[in-house]
């Protein structure tokens, strides 16, 4: 069965009602990115902090997986199908997929602020005053500017194993996670779907297709099952 790796960003949640923050209209136009997604931020303000993602939270509860996540998880039928996301949410566990890497954290998820090892579910808020057990306060589970990728060595590894490496809706600007295309093999099929001009260069030996996560997926997904 052939490895079918799955880049996924923003742009494949926003068709849920998920705001992405580099768009115009963004969830973060509001807020300086410094202030609610950096260490700078947590040590200023907490409880802007907390507050910025409990309301990411709450929204995610009144989203669901739309049409692409979908086709992602009916692509397990026919490849050995692996998902590094950029995304924080858990839109691809609940369309069924199985095996997804966060690379950058999860929003369903806490963890103590002087021990990422302290890991806890989170469905609910979190409060200043809410502690791990090492006594710290709680914090999102999720990787800010600035921080290490501790998974991203993970993400190199089935990126350079993969036979397609398909990327939706990401604009390959925030690095390091940009950086994975550069780790297919020589006889990778590399399928980029994303409607917006990133400035990347693809090489080309790229398939791109300037649509939407749900009809690039809906365009592609017979074509893919051909190649399985």
């Amino acid at each position: 069965m052939k490895k079918l790796t799955i880049l996924s960003g923003a742009g494949i949640s926003a068709e849920s009602g998920i705001q992405t923050f580099r768009d115009g209209d963004g969830l973060w136009e509001n807020h300086n990115v410094t202030d609610v997604a950096s260490p700078e931020g947590w040590r200023k303000d907490r409880t802007l902090v907390l507050e910025f993602y409990n309301q990411r939270r709450r929204q995610l509860h009144e989203v669901q997986p739309n049409e692409a996540h979908k086709l992602v998880t009916e692509l397990e039928k026919y490849f050995d199908v692996q998902i590094i996301t950029q995304n924080i949410d858990d839109l691809h566990e609940r369309a069924g997929s199985t095996k997804i890497l966060h690379i950058h954290g999860e929003l369903f998820k806490s963890c103590s602020c002087n021990n990422k090892r302290l890991i806890y579910e989170q469905k609910d808020d979190i409060k200043i005053g809410d502690k791990a057990e090492d006594g710290a306060q709680l914090r999102p589970f999720i990787v800010w500017f600035g921080e290490d990728v501790p998974l991203y060595q993970d993400a190199r590894e089935i990126v350079k194993d993969s036979d397609i490496l398909l990327v939706i809706g990401t604009s390959l600007q925030v690095y390091p996670a940009a950086g994975l295309i550069h780790d297919i093999k020589d006889d990778c099929l590399l399928i980029v779907i994303n409607p917006n001009e990133t400035g990347f260069g693809y090489g080309q030996r790229a398939v791109v297709m300037k649509e939407t996560a749900t009809q690039g997926m809906k365009l592609l997904f017979d074509k893919l099952v051909n190649l399985a």
